[in-house]
């Protein structure tokens, strides 16, 4: 005969192993390739001035977290769900948008394993992304497929940090002048703030820690304090990364090292720490892109499966996702820039209509959340943030019709 008390542990450290995947989802989900990508582009031009848009662009995601998790957890429904709630159709229209955004991403991702691979082994990236690939598979097709998934974006998300630290000693920024440049900066540039809100809260990645924290079985207004915990500390490590990394391309930058223009981030580190700096490159790119290809995966086939879709089910669905993701690549070689840009718009648009519906719920479905009262501050904070999520929207929009003329 089982011991409760035992079984009753047990299920707890699987709640709590969850809900820390959970926010490692989050966070590792929005490091990926183009993530690295942005910060390096954007440290080259800005230098210690790209502090301050790092500061905002943290600020705002919290907002935006701290609201999407809240909403979530506590109704228990996912975001598409809910959508569907408060006007029929709009959840289909934003499940729709999710995936095909998450999927063009992903093709994308698995080309980052690929690159990452052949900076850190030399391997030709075809191969790497292949066996990448074949990695996120074995993680849903294993039979305690969700305690691995917690347990490799932990895993991955902190060899990231570590290797970036490392990378930022070694470069020797100049942190006085960031921190000043922090609060005081030399210049400011709406776009790029925009930029980074779009790709650290946009598309799929605003729910995939939301989403993996329903699973975790800790919904409902009595674990408000825990979900408003997790999402910010969530944030915090990808601001962690972004800070970090930015200070590692600052201290190369400052010293007048003139980045390669087809592979800026690999240049950086190699010009940081030599060829150990290009192995730790691999290694870091290696990281994001396969926690990203993970987190792609498993929040876009999230909006195409319910809470009565069976575990087996839902991987299974998500193996599909990741399979087609790594042939289109291998089969092409990436994501054609055409579909990239088409799918960077999608994102632009799923975080404003997917934010309305979560404020919506917050503000007038009470009924939605078991009848709690949803704190007043936190909804002014969210409209704050919503407002930008309709420039973000809108302009978006404004790239899709030059695209499409």
């Amino acid at each position: 005969m089982s011991d409760p008390k035992a079984t009753a542990a047990v299920g707890a450290a699987t709640s709590r192993g969850a809900v820390i995947g959970a926010m490692f989802l989050m966070a590792t989900s929005a490091i990926g390739p183009g993530f690295i990508t942005q910060t390096t582009t954007f440290t080259a031009q800005l230098g210690a001035a790209f502090a301050f848009a790092v500061l905002v662009s943290i600020l705002v995601d919290i907002a935006v977290q701290l609201n999407v998790w809240r909403v979530i957890g506590v109704s228990g429904e996912r975001a598409h769900e809910l959508g569907n709630k408060v006007a029929p159709g709009v959840g289909y229209l934003l499940a729709g948008l999710v995936v095909l955004g998450g999927l063009v991403f992903n093709i994308g991702n698995v080309g980052g394993t690929g690159l990452g691979t052949n900076a850190m082994l030399g391997l030709d990236a075809k191969i790497g992304g292949a066996i990448s690939a074949a990695i996120a598979i074995a993680i849903f097709l294993s039979k305690r497929g969700g305690v691995a998934l917690d347990r490799i974006v932990v895993v991955l998300g902190a060899v990231m940090i570590l290797m970036t630290l490392y990378v930022a000693i070694v470069s020797g920024p100049p942190v006085g002048e960031a921190l000043r440049q922090t609060v005081l900066p030399d210049q400011v540039s709406f776009l790029v703030i925009t930029t980074l809100i779009g790709g650290t809260v946009g598309g799929y990645i605003t729910y995939a820690g939301a989403h993996r924290l329903l699973d975790s079985g800790m919904t409902g207004p009595e674990h408000v304090g825990a979900i408003t915990r997790s999402s910010v500390v969530g944030i915090l490590v990808t601001g962690v990364m972004r800070v970090l990394l930015f200070l590692a391309v600052l201290g190369v930058v400052a010293g007048g090292v003139t980045l390669a223009q087809d592979s800026p981030s690999a240049s950086a580190f190699e010009a940081a720490a030599g060829q150990v700096g290009l192995r730790v490159f691999g290694v870091i790119l290696w990281a994001a892109s396969i926690t990203s290809v993970i987190g792609a995966a498993y929040t876009s086939v999230s909006f195409l499966t319910s809470r009565r879709t069976s575990e087996r089910r839902r991987n299974l669905i998500t193996v599909a996702f990741i399979t087609l993701s790594a042939v289109i690549y291998l089969v092409i070689g990436a994501a054609p820039v055409t579909l990239l840009v088409f799918a960077g718009a999608f994102n632009g648009l799923i975080l404003p209509i997917g934010f309305t519906v979560v404020l919506w719920v917050a503000w007038r479905r009470r009924d939605l959340l078991g009848g709690y009262r949803y704190p007043a501050w936190l909804l002014g904070v969210g409209v704050l943030a919503w407002l930008l999520t309709l420039y973000l929207g809108y302009s978006s929009l404004s790239g899709l019709a030059k695209l499409w003329t």
